[in-house]
């Protein structure tokens, strides 16, 4: 019985699994905002079967972090395991300049993404993966499964903060996505959207030049259905990713401790 963990920048989710095979379905499954983490233990986990192990990411820094270990307390006996990027894991390569910089959310997604294109019997195609909510992510990895590294860019919500704080007059309400805005609200929806679609599009171009492939595109992320009607490539919504990359890690540790590696 796994349960893992996902720690955003703005909510925690999690998941809890019989069967450590990416993809499968979890017996539960909830999310709370950061600001609720210390409900948990006498929350949405107090009913839950207790778990062997406990796999987790976390983006949002240590102070969240401990928070979370300290719900995790209801059960005595588990020690958490936090993932920490590396220059290899369950089948991925890392390229960043120093590997344990890459944020632990970005390396268990591409390693979610590369089980997706290994499963569909792809193994030479390359991969973008793409997260979008707080901030967005656009990750490039090669068709040997190197990561090549990608983009951060801000989210929808921090580039209108951003406008609201820095120039008058822009505290509007949302608009719609145009191609030829003619009022405010229309023109910030629209400069926002298409200033990520337009991120990824280039990160899909130079990753096609590289591999002389085109890559299989996977969006995830809360607002990653915001992001998709508006993308002018081929791609997939997948909203399990995160979850589907702890999966393949967890069971990747498995197999290796069972061998005695």
């Amino acid at each position: 019985m796994l349960l893992a963990i996902d720690i955003g920048n703005t909510r925690l989710k999690w998941a809890q699994y019989r069967d450590l095979r990416p993809g499968a379905t979890p017996v539960a499954h909830g999310a709370v905002f950061l600001e609720q983490v210390e409900t948990l233990a006498e929350g949405d986990w107090a009913g839950l079967e207790t778990p062997s192990q406990v796999l987790g990411c976390c983006v949002a820094g240590d102070a969240i972090r401990h928070r979370v270990e300290e719900q995790l307390e209801l059960w005595d006996h588990l020690a958490p395991s936090w993932v920490v990027p590396s220059s290899s894991e369950a089948g991925v390569t890392n390229g960043y300049d120093h590997p344990m910089r890459l944020g632990s959310d970005r390396w268990v997604a591409v390693i979610g993404a590369r089980h997706h294109l290994l499963a569909r019997g792809n193994a030479t195609q390359p991969l973008l993966v793409v997260m979008a909510g707080t901030a967005v992510t656009v990750d490039a990895v090669d068709d040997h499964g190197n990561f090549l590294g990608g983009l951060i860019l801000p989210g929808h919500g921090i580039m209108l903060r951003a406008l609201e704080g820095g120039t008058a007059g822009l505290r509007v309400p949302t608009g719609e996505v145009v191609d030829f805005p003619t009022n405010t609200s229309d023109a910030l929806t629209s400069g926002g959207t298409y200033a990520i679609t337009g991120a990824i599009e280039r990160m899909h171009r130079h990753l096609t030049e590289r591999c002389g492939r085109t890559p299989l595109t996977l969006v995830t992320g809360g607002a990653g259905w915001k992001v998709a009607p508006w993308l002018a490539v081929e791609h997939e919504l997948v909203e399990s990713l995160i979850f589907d990359g702890l999966l393949v890690i967890a069971s990747e540790r498995e197999r290796m401790r069972a061998i005695g590696k």
